[in-house]
C-alpha cells in the first residue's frame, strides 16, 4: 500500500489527530521554599542556615484539543527517577494524566533541598547521604506540584505560540586540562560549548498579552560552591526572577546539556564574590532581547508526544540502587543494561523538543540538533530524574570528575546520539 493511500486512510479514520483544535495554555507558579533548615544537595552534606532567594515549581500546560502536555520546572538540583515515578502515579491516579505527557525538570541549582530518595547519586557519592530522607519536604513538594497542575487545568485559555533563538556567553566549558591532559573541574575557554537560548513564548489569543516564557539554556547552577549554606535558585533562579520582574509573567527556566558547562563565575563561597547578580545582564537580558524578536505566533498548534527507551551497558562494578529497578535490565548473558527514557514533543512541523534524565555533554546535544529535521530543536536536561553524566568518547580519555559519576561504558554517547537522531528524523517527524 502506497504512502499516499495510507495517509488518506489515516485522515478518514482519525481526523482529530491531524486537524488542530483550539490551542490553549496556562501557567502556574508555586513557592516551595522551606521555612526550616534543610539538607542542601549538590556538594557535601550541609544544612541550610537561611534563604537568599525563593524556590518555585512553575507549570505550563499546552492543550491542542486532542492531547495535553504538562511541563514543570522546579528549583532543585536533581530528582531521582523513582521520585518522578511516584509523582507521575499520583497525577495519573488523581487527574488521569498520562505519564508520557508529564515532564518534570530540575533547574540544577546546587543550593536547594533534596526532594525524595537520593537515587543514583548515592551509588557514586554515598558519603553525602548518611542522613535520613526528608519525606516531609518531598511530600510537601509533591502536593504543591499536584495542586499547581490542578489549577493549571482549570485555568486554560485560548493562546498562541511563538518560538525563537537567543544567544548568551554566560556559560563556559568546565573541563579544564593542564599539560598532563587530565581533566579537572575548572574553566576551559577553548572547550566545546552551547550558547544558544531556545525560547517558547505564549500569548493570550484574546488580546495577545504575554502569558509566559520558556527559556532553555545549558548552565550549571554552581555560581555558589559548597561553602554557601543559603537556599537559592543560583543563576537559573536569579535570571528567572529578573526576567519576571521585567515582564510581569512567569519564566520557566529549562536547563539544557550542561554536563560540561559551568557559569563563567563558578563555585564561589557566596553570591557577592560569585557575582551572582551579574547573570541578570549576562543571561537575563539576552532572554529579554530574544523574546522581543518573536513577532509571529501560531494559533493552530498540534502536539505529538513520544518516548524512546535507549538501553546502554552498565559500567562494571557499579552497584545499582534498588529503587531504580525499573531503569535496569539484567541479562543472563552479558552486562546489565541501563534503560534511559527519552521523551519527545513535536509542536507543529517546526519545533522538536526532547528531554532525558541525564547530565549530558553539550557536544551530544549539539550534534543531535545539527542533524535534526526541526529548525527549532531543544534539549531539556535533568528531565524526569537523573541517571548520571553521559560523556563523549573523546572526553572519556581525559578522565576527571564527570566520567567517575557516569553509569555508562565507553561508546554510550555515540549510540545515544544516533538513537535520538533517528527518532527525530523518523517517528517524530512522521505525520502519524
Amino acid at each position: 500500500m502506497s504512502y499516499f493511500i495510507r495517509y488518506i486512510l489515516f485522515v478518514m479514520l482519525f481526523p482529530g489527530h491531524l486537524v488542530a483544535q483550539q490551542f490553549q495554555a496556562s501557567v502556574v507558579k508555586r513557592n516551595i521554599t522551606p521555612i526550616e533548615s534543610k539538607y542542601l544537595l549538590g556538594y557535601g552534606e550541609r544544612m541550610s542556615s537561611g534563604v537568599l532567594d525563593s524556590l518555585y515549581h512553575k507549570v505550563v500546560i499546552f492543550d491542542d484539543g486532542n492531547s495535553r502536555y504538562y511541563l514543570v520546572s522546579t528549583d532543585v538540583c536533581v530528582i531521582s527517577p523513582s521520585e518522578y515515578d511516584r509523582v507521575a502515579k499520583m497525577l495519573q491516579s488523581k487527574l488521569g494524566i498520562d505519564p508520557k505527557s508529564f515532564w518534570w525538570t530540575a533547574t540544577h541549582t546546587h543550593s536547594a533541598p533534596e526532594i525524595g530518595t537520593p537515587g543514583l547519586p548515592e551509588a557514586f557519592m554515598g558519603e553525602r547521604y548518611k542522613h535520613e530522607t526528608d519525606t516531609a519536604y518531598a511530600n510537601f513538594a509533591a502536593d504543591a506540584l499536584v495542586s499547581a497542575i490542578e489549577e493549571g487545568i482549570a485555568s486554560l485559555v485560548p493562546a498562541k505560540l511563538g518560538v525563537g533563538w537567543g544567544h548568551s556567553m554566560a556559560n563556559i566549558n568546565r573541563r579544564a586540562r593542564d599539560i598532563d591532559d587530565v581533566a579537572f573541574l575548572g574553566l576551559n575557554p577553548d572547550g566545546p560549548a552551547d550558547r544558544r537560548i531556545g525560547i517558547l513564548k505564549i500569548i493570550r489569543k484574546s488580546d495577545e498579552s504575554l502569558m509566559t516564557l520558556i527559556a532553555n539554556y545549558p548552565i550549571h547552577g554552581t555560581v555558589m560552591g559548597g561553602a554557601n549554606v543559603l537556599i537559592s535558585g543560583d543563576a537559573p533562579g536569579v535570571v528567572a526572577n529578573y526576567v519576571e520582574d521585567k515582564l510581569g509573567v512567569s519564566l520557566l527556566f529549562i536547563n539544557g546539556a550542561a554536563g560540561n558547562l559551568a557559569p563563567i563565575y563558578s563555585v564561589y563561597p557566596d553570591s557577592r564574590s560569585g557575582r551572582l547578580n551579574q547573570f541578570r545582564r549576562l543571561l537575563g537580558d539576552q532572554i529579554l532581547a530574544a523574546q522581543e524578536k518573536i513577532t509571529y505566533y501560531e494559533q493552530d498548534v498540534m502536539l505529538k508526544i513520544g518516548e524512546l527507551i535507549v538501553e546502554s551497558p552498565l559500567k562494571e562494578g557499579l552497584v545499582w540502587p534498588k529503587d531504580l529497578n525499573a531503569y535496569i535490565r539484567h541479562q543472563t548473558n552479558g552486562p546489565s543494561l541501563v534503560r534511559v527514557p527519552v521523551r519527545f514533543l513535536k509542536l507543529n512541523e517546526e519545533i522538536g523538543i526532547w528531554g532525558s534524565p541525564l547530565e549530558l555533554f553539550c557536544e551530544i546535544a549539539n550534534e543531535v540538533r545539527d542533524a535534526s529535521p526541526f529548525p527549532y530543536t531543544f534539549f531539556y536536561g535533568y528531565t524526569n530524574g537523573w541517571l548520571g553524566y553521559l560523556v563523549t568518547d573523546v572526553e572519556l580519555t581525559y578522565g576527571g570528575y564527570e566520567p567517575s559519576v557516569s553509569p555508562f561504558r565507553p561508546t554510550a554517547g555515540n549510540a545515544f546520539r544516533d538513537a535520538v537522531t533517528g527518532y527525530l528524523q523518523g517517528e517524530l517527524k512522521s505525520k502519524y
